[in-house]
């Protein structure tokens, strides 16, 4: 990372995104770099078909032809080229991480190692370890308290196998052991239930609170994206096509794009955020710590493939689901003294 871009902790009037001074405060948690353990796809026109960056040749020209993805196009509405590479830097950004190559000795030549980075590629898991150690060095010189791991998308084997890695001959973040693990989750076609999306996410925190027993030194599971997409997908780690022709819930299909009432969700996305933290509240370490620490819904109308998830209406008013949101958050932060964002 670039020491001259990390904010000092705790800092407040630094520059925005469009140089203005802003009114927040750095908070004291650096997050990971976000979804390395998936290829993802590009945003926007070409979301769920664009799933690499062009290949170059040797002089660094694209191999292939290259068309330019817009992130603000409706998804569907462009095609990338015939092995599903684009342009997705100029106009557009990936999922995640894993979208992308990494510079480093070990790591080149290879178009995507993230993903299987711990299997498929231990030489470029060392550098990548190593340039973290860098990164979590420079989030303590800036006053960071806390640090979490990469942000899973899907795999918490990959989390796992980060925090040995990272904990090796280390027990704080200076040295690069993360305080938190750092997650998201989504289930998909608004049935959480029958597409096994709840099974997946108890898995999730199973595995958490496994890797707390083992590593007591790991505080607990930072969630900061939860919601549902708009998509039928064959494996969490495939692209997610919205709107797609297997799809029982289409969003285009429902009134205002969100999840209709169901047997499933007779309140929509509101019984899904309920049961979710439900499981969340229920879910401890054998030594009664609770497992997750922070939540954050994806409060966003169809961003990344995802369904109007919105908490708010046009005018700012707090909406249905925005209600139910507030009211099972309230019901854990009195069970278990959560942070809710």
């Amino acid at each position: 990372v670039d020491e001259t871009k990390v904010r000092t902790a705790g800092q407040t009037g630094f520059l925005d995104t469009n140089g203005n001074p802003s009114p927040a405060e750095m908070g004291p948690i650096l997050l990971g770099t976000n979804e390395p353990d998936m290829y993802g796809s590009c945003m926007g026109g070409m979301m769920g078909t664009c799933v690499a960056p062009c290949s170059l040749n040797a002089n660094d020209t694209n191999a292939n032809d290259c068309p330019v993805c817009d992130l603000y196009a409706v998804p569907g509405t462009q095609q990338p080229n015939s092995i599903g590479e684009c342009n997705c830097w100029e106009s557009s950004n990936p999922t995640g991480a894993g979208f992308w190559s990494v510079s480093s000795t070990n790591c080149a030549g290879i178009s995507q190692p993230l993903p299987n980075l711990w299997t498929d590629y231990p030489a470029c898991g060392d550098d990548v370890i190593s340039m973290w150690r860098q990164t979590a060095a420079i989030a303590a010189s800036k006053g960071y308290t806390y640090l979490s791991t990469p942000l899973a998308a899907v795999s918490m084997d990959y989390l796992r196998t980060f925090v040995e890695k990272a904990c090796t001959g280390c027990s704080d973040i200076s040295c690069g052991c993360p305080t938190h693990v750092g997650w998201h989750f989504y289930a998909q076609d608004c049935r959480p239930e029958a597409t096994g999306g709840y099974d997946q996410f108890q898995a999730k925190l199973n595995a958490t609170a496994s890797i707390m027993e083992a590593f007591p030194n790991i505080q607990g599971a930072i969630l900061n994206e939860v919601g549902m997409l708009n998509c039928a997908i064959d494996t969490p780690s495939s692209p997610c096509v919205p709107n797609g022709p297997t799809q029982v819930y289409p969003a285009e299909d429902q009134p205002n794009h969100t999840c209709p009432s169901t047997a499933e969700l007779p309140n929509g996305l509101g019984s899904f955020i309920e049961h979710l933290l439900e499981m969340i509240v229920a879910t401890t370490t054998s030594d009664g710590r609770q497992v997750v620490k922070s939540i954050s819904w994806f409060n966003e109308n169809g961003k990344g493939g995802t369904y109007n998830l919105r908490l708010f209406d046009d005018d700012g008013s707090v909406n249905q689901l925005g209600q139910a949101y507030i009211s099972a958050c309230q019901k854990w932060a009195s069970a278990a003294g959560g942070i809710v964002v």
